[in-house]
């Protein structure tokens, strides 16, 4: 028995994208990229304004391809959503302007399918900003924060003291003094821990760390408790496997940065297990990067809204109304990750808030320009 049910066939629209749609993606995507090289090319300028004596006694080569190379990428995807909302202010308040957008709706065009280019623009924007700085940037600071701490202002930590942290389950490091010039730890122990029971204790005078996990203890005692029964053994030098780094422990300002996010979410979820308490600077970078592609698609609605319209002051009131809002954005995400650090709100919570409340403007403004 043949069913009567016949499943419509699925074609692929070629005109998906019409000529209109090409316009203002190319108008789009080409402000934009002219607001960052016009914004790189004045941050050159205060750059080597300020650095002009470091960058006298770096190596030209080293300069232009470890820090110029890897800045400049960097702080474009920094203030990626500065330069969204510049675009699409500068460029719809221009259409607006010419008249261009009441021909587009006298041909029967809604508002939300003027909005169609627009998305596909900020998603283009949004997937560009993520696979730079989950994967691509990060490798490239490892490059710039080593040429700024040996040619600008060394940043690096070199020592730390009073370390404790946990290797595993039941399994504590301690170090009185780290001195990561020389590799070595001073005054280290390791103990074993079954619930409240110490099962044995490692203690050492130094620990030298070598390569990966593997360090090598000297001058040490090594107490194993079985019961009441207890058993020492001493010697002079031992190479042995502990699963910790300096860096677990030696945590300089900018080190998030280094990391892809995998690597970040990896190392966040280590540090967490060890009892590590100064990660938030990670956990903040963390969220960060997804509220950052996420503010993509809200900035663009924004500057949309408020542009689309012809107003009496023309072009420079629309810019002038982006630029407080895309730097009030900045600002307030900044703020925000403040309250992150004192433990007010989590980092998740405050990376997102900014986003959270100009959704809620876009989602008005929207209504608003689309309901004229």
């Amino acid at each position: 028995m043949k069913s009567k049910f016949k499943i419509p066939a699925i074609k692929w629209n070629p005109r998906f994208l019409t000529i209109l749609d090409r316009y203002i993606i190319g108008k789009f995507l080409g402000t934009y990229i002219f607001a960052i090289i016009l914004i790189l090319a004045i941050t050159i300028m205060f750059d080597v304004n300020e650095k002009l004596d470091s960058f006298l006694k770096a190596p030209l080569k080293a300069t232009l391809f470890d820090y110029f190379l890897m800045f400049l990428p960097y702080f474009a995807n920094q203030f990626s959503p500065l330069f969204t909302f510049i675009a699409v202010i500068f460029f719809t308040s221009k259409l607006a302007d010419n008249s261009e957008i009441i021909a587009m709706f006298s041909t029967g065009m809604s508002y939300r399918r003027f909005m169609r280019p627009y998305l596909i623009s900020a998603a283009v924007i949004a997937l560009a900003t993520y696979i730079l700085s989950a994967y691509i940037i990060p490798p490239a600071n490892v490059k710039r924060i080593e040429y700024t701490n040996t040619y600008v202002k060394n940043k690096k930590v070199e020592y730390g003291t009073n370390i404790q942290l946990q290797v595993s389950k039941g399994v504590i490091a301690y170090m009185s003094r780290y001195d990561n010039t020389t590799k070595t730890g001073y005054k280290f122990s390791l103990d074993s821990i079954d619930g409240k029971t110490l099962k044995s204790k490692l203690v050492a005078q130094t620990i030298k760390w070598d390569t990966l996990y593997n360090w090598q203890v000297r001058d040490y005692m090594i107490r194993d408790l079985k019961g009441s029964r207890e058993s020492i053994t001493r010697g002079m030098r031992l190479d042995t496997v502990i699963a910790i780094e300096p860096r677990d422990f030696l945590i300089a300002k900018d080190d998030q940065e280094k990391l892809t996010t995998p690597q970040l979410s990896e190392y966040i979820d280590r540090q967490k297990m060890r009892g590590v308490a100064n990660i938030k600077s990670f956990e903040i970078e963390y969220h960060r990067r997804f509220a950052m592609t996420a503010a993509a698609f809200i900035l663009t609605i924004i500057g949309m809204s408020l542009s689309s319209r012809k107003v009496k002051g023309g072009m420079g009131i629309n810019i002038g109304i982006g630029l407080v809002l895309s730097f009030s954005y900045i600002l307030f995400m900044t703020v925000t990750s403040s309250f992150a650090v004192s433990g007010i709100t989590s980092p998740l919570i405050a990376m997102w808030i900014p986003n959270i409340l100009y959704a809620i403007i876009a989602v008005i403004l929207y209504r608003r320009a689309a309901g004229n």
